[in-house]
């Protein structure tokens, strides 16, 4: 334990953050158990570090462990639970919970075992805690963390300290909202930017390589979480990758799933399966109207990717309105 412990520390050490999530305050982070959900590269990783930092400092009370580590293998979830709870633990801290097997049951073991430690496990979006060996939903709290909003870019870009706005608001007040905000900023000035690179934080570390690191998210997500997460058959990526290219050239539409399925040569039902598994990995949006009643074998009325990044990722030159939609859809959903 005593290495794992250094690690910890090392880890926490070379963070060096360039923003803040408001996200962090939302967060009731002294609930027993809560999960932390989202898709890969929005920044669970570094949330719970600041959170650990800005709350704890270097007091061993608290422990960051992320379970892709292979220098946890001899140890099980539990046991690295006993044991910081015996040393003085309050606060657990587990990374990439999908990427151990049993992990559904253990933090049930855990939070019935060791009352006095509280969890915080985050994870892939696609995770379903009422689907693993023990049904956690009644025993915890779910949150989910999203890519970043055009305010939140701003902020970052800007230095400023925008508010969140809501939609009620803009539409009933926005002859008083506009002029204030112009005083602060130009939207269109960044606009452009933001719909091409400005979703995920790493962009931070430069736009040049942006859209090879997304294009390899979206391939870790395709190839280990989908497969590890929701049992989808590895040599069936491939024709998931088509999906995601058609629907990506295409203005969004009303689709037609027969179609669509001839396309893919595949049938109706497996393709609406595969839709609904990318809309649990936060790669599409599919969108359904109010007073409707859906299954997850009723198709969607319209389905966009889930941000206008990930469009640019299949051409450089994205139809606008297509553009525009898909960013009201991310925003407001």
């Amino acid at each position: 334990m005593d290495q794992i412990y250094i690690e910890y520390k090392e880890t926490l050490a070379a963070l060096k953050p360039r923003f803040r999530r408001d996200f962090i305050d939302e967060i009731d982070w002294e609930e027993s158990l809560l999960f932390i959900l989202g898709s890969r590269g929005v920044g669970k990783t570094t949330l719970m570090l600041q959170y650990i930092k800005e709350k704890f400092g270097t007091s061993s009370t608290a422990l960051y462990i992320s379970m892709d580590d292979l220098s946890l293998s001899n140890y099980t979830l539990l046991d690295l639970a006993k044991r910081h709870a015996q040393n003085g633990g309050t606060h657990l801290f587990v990374d990439e919970i999908h990427k151990y097997n049993n992990w559904s049951q253990e933090l049930k073991n855990i939070r019935d075992k060791i009352k006095e430690l509280r969890v915080v496990a985050s994870g892939s979006s696609i995770l379903d805690i009422q689907k693993g060996n023990a049904d956690l939903s009644r025993r915890s709290v779910v949150y989910t963390l999203h890519g970043l909003s055009f305010r939140e870019y701003l902020n970052i870009e800007l230095k400023l300290n925008l508010p969140i706005i809501s939609l009620t608001d803009i539409v009933s007040n926005h002859e008083i909202i506009v002029p204030q905000l112009l005083e602060q900023f130009k939207p269109l000035q960044h606009f452009a930017t933001y719909l091409k690179y400005g979703y995920f934080p790493f962009y931070l570390e430069g736009i040049k390589n942006y859209h090879h690191k997304l294009g390899n998210v979206l391939n870790v997500v395709l190839e280990q979480d989908m497969a590890l997460i929701e049992g989808v058959d590895l040599t069936k990526i491939p024709k998931i990758r088509k999906l995601i290219y058609l629907l990506s050239t295409q203005v969004p539409y009303q689709p037609n799933i027969t179609k669509l399925a001839e396309a893919l040569e595949t049938d109706r039902i497996t393709l609406l399966n595969y839709l609904n598994s990318l809309q649990k990995a936060s790669v599409l949006t599919l969108v359904r109207l109010n007073g409707k009643l859906y299954t997850q074998l009723t198709k969607p009325d319209k389905i966009f990717l889930q941000n206008t990044n990930l469009l640019y990722l299949s051409q450089s030159n994205v139809n606008i309105g297509t553009l525009m939609e898909t960013f009201f859809a991310n925003q407001i959903g």
